[in-house]
């Protein structure tokens, strides 16, 4: 797998690289990570938290206890464009997450046979599945 694997928030004030492959991929339909996103799941690229350094600006912490296990989620996030870019969890120490969407080559997990994994399904939104049921764009839709 070719190195590094870097991401940037929206204004690129921070840049993360990861030096290593990714431990996998979770897709998390838990309420907390649709609150954190603002969506329907959040997709994780889950990597040894040694292998992620930041470029630039450090990003702002702010720390999380769950309501369902009260462990702590340390988030992190651009202090500039308050972008998400992903947690560390008490629960699995050594581990970092950097938010697929910030990816500068988010194409790759496709071309890695990296594991993906879906966590929390039993909260998961269908409106947020690509299925018959809803309208589907390849870009914006126009108004009539």
């Amino acid at each position: 797998m070719n190195y590094p694997w870097t991401a940037r928030c929206v204004c690129g004030s921070v840049r993360l690289q990861a030096s290593a492959t990714p431990l996998r991929v979770t897709v998390c339909h838990c309420r907390w990570c649709q609150r954190r996103t603002g969506t329907a799941f959040g997709t994780e690229v889950v990597f040894q938290d040694s292998d992620v350094s930041t470029l630039g600006q450090e990003p702002v912490r702010y720390r999380h206890h769950s309501d369902e296990s009260g462990r702590w989620l340390d988030v992190f996030f651009c202090p500039k464009c308050g972008s998400n870019l992903g947690f560390t969890l008490e629960a699995v120490p050594g581990v970092r997450t950097i938010p697929a969407g910030t990816l500068d080559e988010p194409e790759r997990l496709s071309e890695s046979g990296i594991k993906v994994r879906h966590v929390f399904a039993r909260t998961r939104r269908d409106w947020g599945d690509l299925n018959s049921e809803v309208e589907v764009y390849e870009r914006h839709f126009l108004p009539e």
